[in-house]
């Protein structure tokens, strides 16, 4: 005797070799005996063989029509074996039966199971949806196979138009075009980006990684929603002063601005000038709501996304040849170079001169400012800076660091092609610790610890840097940055640029004029501002130290360059000497710090921002003596 039964959701035939009340010792058609219980039991038979009826059901099964079944069976519950009888018009044999069990089993759309051997035909609405939803997924199927073909043949589907982003950087696993991208990647053997960028859905690398940053912290785009244009206010007192600027060829955002007018009987008067949009923008304006989801102006090579709409920007910039609202910082300078007085103040500066770098350090160096600088027009007044800075750099105690460190500048000239897209990149080398960066730089602590030493006195909040063990952390509450060597310091120079510059002016400009500040002290405002500028101005300077990396990378493939030199900084961790790039060297012997070796670029990744190097010789050695006291650059 023979039985039919079911065994983990599977029809099983087998032969009886023993059996008692409630169950049944079978060995099954693969020769293993199981213990089964006889309720799982469907149907006895003797023949065809157990193996044999299985083939035959299942053979048979498949030319049996299912919407045929459905709509003769009855609407009450049946048996399979009741079903068979009726649907054959006789007692069916054991394959007769059990061909009917195996397709009502297989069509659970059109028959609900009841329980062990039988049905009940699907509700036709019920149907009908439930084959609504076959049908759509049939079709889905289809399309994510035709998406999937044509990214294989290099092609981008017109389904993806729109959704670039998010399929991605943000990819939902549950959307076609996402499903379609997966598969496609496993069948071209490339990621995502590479098989997107294959296909001409990405103009370049440069597009991938500047995409993916704007679809995380610009979600809604770069372009301002609208505003009021701002007011420039013009009923301010007039400086009787010829301020001029000291920024970058490539600078915009004027935030400062300096002045030297000597005083009868000896002595100058040196202003320290800072744009003040705050005067143009009030605290819960639009534009106050732009600059506070926005933060900071972004910096990456050959682009930035402003702060500020340009047509703030350029209402309140310090350019030349104009009145600019400012706030001013007068101090009272001696023959000697002791500043023995100081005032504040709200005013138009005349702006006559904006320097650029490129334009006055050739004249106005390291090496001319100790040897003689040669006659030009500015001379006297970065000179009488540049002393003063240098009295205010010693009173300080704290010698700026990283004087000898060298600085990079990166210029990208979008209308130059390359292999690997628009963009031709240039960097150059600029040491830090100029003349112009110390005269600029201590004028600049000097400003920002003066205000922040104002607001504290006069009991107003502000938005303070403060460093203490090492530590730096942002409080508005004043303290002490030693690494400075200030008594308190907060960001005021810079509000064109960054929000916490544009706080504290508004709270500046309210001491100045006597009225209520923007944010009162223990303003839960002013905390969330401080929060969400620390972490949002920490991801931006990220961003911009990546694409600083993925400009080296290019600027090494343009140049095809061959061996390069390196410094070691530590183990196997190098840094080129004519551009900023880190990177690991896997082939290169364990050296000493500041060992100068020889590579090989042997290949890069722009997708990645990865470079491949290997260790061809060394070219220098440090002392040993001295190779511990090795700092990196």
């Amino acid at each position: 005797m023979f039985v039919l039964f079911e065994e983990d959701g599977a029809f099983k035939a087998g032969t009886i070799l023993a059996e008692n009340d409630a169950s049944l010792q079978v060995e099954n058609t693969h020769g293993k005996r199981v213990k089964i219980k006889r309720a799982n039991v469907l149907l006895n038979f003797r023949e065809p063989s157990p193996a044999d009826l299985l083939a035959r059901a299942e053979a048979a099964a498949e030319a049996l029509d299912t919407e045929f079944l459905w709509e003769v069976c009855g609407d009450d519950e049946f048996g399979f074996a009741e079903f068979a009888a009726e649907y054959h018009g006789h007692p069916p044999s054991a394959v007769e039966a059990a061909t009917v069990l195996l397709r009502l089993h297989s069509a659970p759309i059109w028959f609900h199971r009841k329980g062990r051997g039988r049905f009940r035909k699907a509700p036709a609405d019920i149907l009908q949806a439930a084959l609504a939803g076959l049908e759509k997924k049939r079709q889905q199927a289809l399309a994510i196979e035709e998406m999937r073909a044509e990214l294989v043949e290099g092609r981008m589907p017109a389904a993806f138009a729109g959704l670039l982003p998010q399929i991605l950087y943000r990819p939902d696993r549950n959307r076609l075009e996402v499903k379609a991208l997966e598969a496609a990647c496993v069948d071209s053997g490339l990621s995502a980006p590479r098989l997107l960028l294959k296909c001409g859905a990405l103009a370049s690398s440069f597009e991938y990684h500047f995409n993916r940053f704007l679809f995380e912290y610009f979600p809604e785009g770069i372009a301002f929603p609208t505003f009021e244009r701002p007011a420039v206010p013009t009923d301010l007192p007039r400086a009787d002063v010829a301020a001029f600027s000291i920024d970058d060829a490539t600078t915009t955002e004027i935030d400062d601005a300096f002045s030297v007018t000597p005083k009868p009987g000896g002595g100058w008067r040196v202003g320290i000038h800072i744009a003040a949009p705050a005067l143009g923008c009030e605290r819960g304006s639009a534009l106050d709501e732009i600059a506070r989801r926005r933060l900071s102006t972004v910096y990456m090579p050959g682009n930035k996304i402003t702060m500020l709409p340009d047509e703030m920007v350029e209402a309140f910039t310090l350019a030349a040849g104009r009145d600019c609202p400012a706030i001013s910082l007068y101090l009272d300078v001696n023959a000697n170079l002791a500043v023995t007085g100081q005032e504040s103040r709200i005013e138009l500066v005349p702006i006559v001169a904006n320097l650029r770098h490129h334009d006055i350090e050739p004249v106005f160096n390291e090496e001319t400012v100790h040897e003689g600088v040669p006659d030009f027009k500015w001379k006297r007044e970065l000179m009488l800076l540049w002393d003063l800075a240098t009295v205010l750099e010693a009173g300080r105690g704290k010698p700026a660091a990283n004087q000898n460190q060298v600085d990079h500048s990166f210029y990208v000239d979008w209308q130059t092609e390359t292999g690997d897209g628009p963009g031709y990149v240039t960097i150059t080398k600029r040491l830090r610790g100029s003349p112009m960066d110390k005269l600029v730089a201590e004028l600049m602590i000097l400003a920002n610890s003066t205000w922040g030493k104002l607001l504290d006195e006069a009991g107003v909040p502000g938005l303070y840097r403060v460093q203490s063990g090492g530590k730096v952390r942002m409080t508005t509450v004043a303290g002490p940055h030693e690494g400075l060597g200030v008594d308190c310091y907060a960001w005021s120079s810079s509000p064109l640029r960054r929000y916490v510059d544009l706080v504290n002016q508004w709270q500046i400009i309210a001491v100045l004029q006597g009225t209520p500040p923007a944010f009162a002290p223990k303003s839960a405002e002013l905390m969330a501002a401080l929060r969400d500028f620390e972490l949002t101005y920490a991801a931006y300077a990220d961003f911009q130290r990546q694409m600083e990396r993925y400009w080296c990378l290019r600027w090494l493939r343009q140049a095809a360059a061959g061996p390069v030199e390196a410094t070691v900084l530590r183990d196997n961790v190098v840094k080129l000497e004519a551009i900023p790039l880190v990177f690991k060297v896997p082939s290169m012997p364990l050296q000493l710090p500041g060992s100068r070796v020889r590579l090989v670029v042997e290949g890069s990744d722009l997708l990645d921002v990865e470079i491949q190097a290997r260790f061809q010789e060394i070219l220098s050695e440090p002392d040993p003596e001295d190779y511990v006291e090795f700092e990196g650059p």
